[in-house]
């Protein structure tokens, strides 16, 4: 058995062999940069960059925006029953629900942080569709704000908050609830003590993927908010494509990375946890 347990193992070894050169090897020698002075090996940029008031407010604004944008995807995807009508959904509906999903995904990042630029323009959709109704007599400074940004990061990454958590409610049994209403439970009940507990692994692996993907984005607050509210990612871009600084834009990477690596590590450990439970 052990001996067959090997060979199947190897099937691995190309596609880990293909990581290793494209991916690892790149960001070692990026990393390796970060420490790299002429003087031999040192941290010096990591102090200077966490000394930095500019750098530290960066951070925070950085860590904000990903968790507001983790925080308002959550919020859509899990009371709006998307998820749970593609769960109960049977047939051609199914389909409908799965499309609806997945064709946003296929569009590229670009088009979709452009789009929510022009809603948020003075004389774009939202502001004209204000005044029109009465709400507002004059255009609303919508864009270019943090706010405008958490808006559109959410939109874009919310199928990757929806999709985990619809694989958790595939697979509960939907007697449970049943039964705890049975017994004479509340709605709400049934919710925090049932539903809620059943689901935490697909909301934790959402949440992950989203926070991730958040916390690294530079194409959407670019289009949106521009140089005005400076991220991780765009200070990366910018040591790197304007600065020239290559050991300052390898030790914001080593940072960035290290809080991305954080959160998957946190959330597999806590979705094991939430499994073995049940």
């Amino acid at each position: 058995m052990t001996a067959r347990v090997d060979r199947i193992a190897l099937l691995a070894v190309p596609g880990l062999a293909y990581l290793a050169v494209v991916y690892a090897l790149p960001l070692l020698l990026l990393l390796a940069k970060s420490v790299r002075t002429p003087d031999g090996l040192s941290l010096a940029e990591y102090g200077a960059f966490f000394a930095d008031d500019y750098n530290m407010g960066v951070l925070a604004r950085t860590l904000r925006v990903a968790g507001l944008t983790t925080l308002l995807a959550l919020l859509i995807a899990y009371p709006t029953a998307f998820a749970f009508a593609m769960a109960r959904a049977r047939g051609p509906w199914l389909t409908v629900f799965l499309v609806a999903m997945v064709l946003p995904m296929s569009l590229g990042v670009v088009v979709k942080a452009f789009a929510w630029s022009i809603l948020f323009r003075a004389n774009g959709f939202l502001n004209t569709a204000l005044q029109g109704l009465g709400i507002i007599t004059e255009p609303m400074r919508m864009l270019f704000t943090e706010t405008a940004l958490v808006v559109g990061a959410a939109n874009v990454f919310l199928p990757f908050m929806v999709l985990p958590i619809y694989a958790v409610v595939r697979q509960m049994d939907s007697r449970l609830p049943e039964a705890a209403a049975s017994l004479g439970a509340s709605p709400w009940f049934r919710f925090f003590h049932v539903t809620l507990p059943l689901t935490l692994p697909g909301v934790v692996a959402g949440s992950a993927f989203t926070f991730s993907m958040a916390i690294s984005m530079y194409v959407i607050p670019s289009l949106i908010v521009g140089e005005r509210q400076q991220t991780l990612s765009m200070l990366i871009a910018r040591s790197f494509l304007y600065l020239r600084n290559e050991p300052l834009g390898s030790t914001i990477s080593a940072v960035l990375l290290a809080i991305a690596i954080l959160v998957v590590v946190s959330s597999s450990v806590l979705a094991r946890r939430l499994g073995a439970r049940q």
